[in-house]
């Protein structure tokens, strides 16, 4: 299986405790960040004292920090490094390449069939299969498996997402961006609540992944979100809102 990186800019956030406002954080050459002059900055590891400058820049002594999907290895990193700067740490179908969990293609394959009966289906799996044996890439056609609903919201969703920095995307992974054991270890005395939510149909963060992700902190809270892909907060608004402000709250 090839490695997987979602087309979608990765976030990060900080989230003020007193006024449960988020502040969104670009990261480097995406949204309304500068391009670096180093191409090499754009690695995950080196992500993590822009996250700090900005808690740092906000006059915060600790702050909520939620993040999504790639963005959460960079906050799985940040909360190793800085543990006593983060109040809750909230991971919405996170990425876990930062603490080494692994995720392969049976795995995938056994999720991608619960979504048998969709109209998609066919193609979407024939796709799927061909990338999971390295016989093809047409990674388009392998979309509806990362939204509970395939519907025209969920399109539109997924187009958007398009519009990226090829060149950020390839570098965040790269060679020496993460180091799971020593992450390991120090999450391992993380005392901060966590919450780890997964989404029933996701294909890119499964729930078997994000549980054993879970079970690396000593006050993790695990949340699956029923009829799921990669983007809760598109498949149920209500439920997911409900979820993170119970946890944030």
């Amino acid at each position: 299986m090839r490695s997987w990186v979602q087309p979608a800019p990765a976030h990060s956030a900080i989230i003020s405790l007193r006024s449960r406002r988020l502040i969104l954080l670009d990261l480097r050459g995406t949204g309304l960040s500068a391009l670096p002059a180093d191409a090499a900055s754009y690695r995950c590891d080196r992500q993590v004292a822009d996250v700090e400058a900005l808690r740092v820049h906000l006059g915060l002594p600790r702050a909520d920090v939620l993040a999504h999907s790639g963005g959460a290895n960079l906050a799985l990193r940040y909360a190793a490094h800085h543990p006593r700067r983060v109040g809750r740490l909230a991971l919405i179908t996170p990425g876990v390449r930062a603490v080494g969990v692994r995720i392969d293609g049976p795995m995938r394959r056994a999720l991608a069939l619960r979504r048998k009966g969709a109209p998609w289906f066919p193609a979407a799996f024939a796709a799927l299969e061909a990338i999971s044996e390295d016989t093809g890439s047409d990674w388009e056609a392998i979309a509806p498996f990362f939204y509970g609903r395939w519907d025209a919201e969920a399109r539109l969703h997924h187009t958007a997402g398009q519009r990226v920095n090829s060149e950020a995307v390839a570098h965040f992974a790269a060679e020496g961006a993460f180091d799971p054991e020593a992450t390991r270890a120090a999450l391992a005395a993380f005392g901060s609540p966590v919450l780890l939510l997964a989404g029933e149909y996701d294909l890119n963060s499964p729930p078997e992944a994000v549980a054993e992700c879970a079970g690396l902190f000593p006050r993790a809270s695990l949340v699956e979100q029923s009829g799921a892909g990669h983007y809760p907060w598109m498949d149920d608004p209500g439920r997911f809102v409900a979820t993170v402000s119970a946890f944030l709250g």
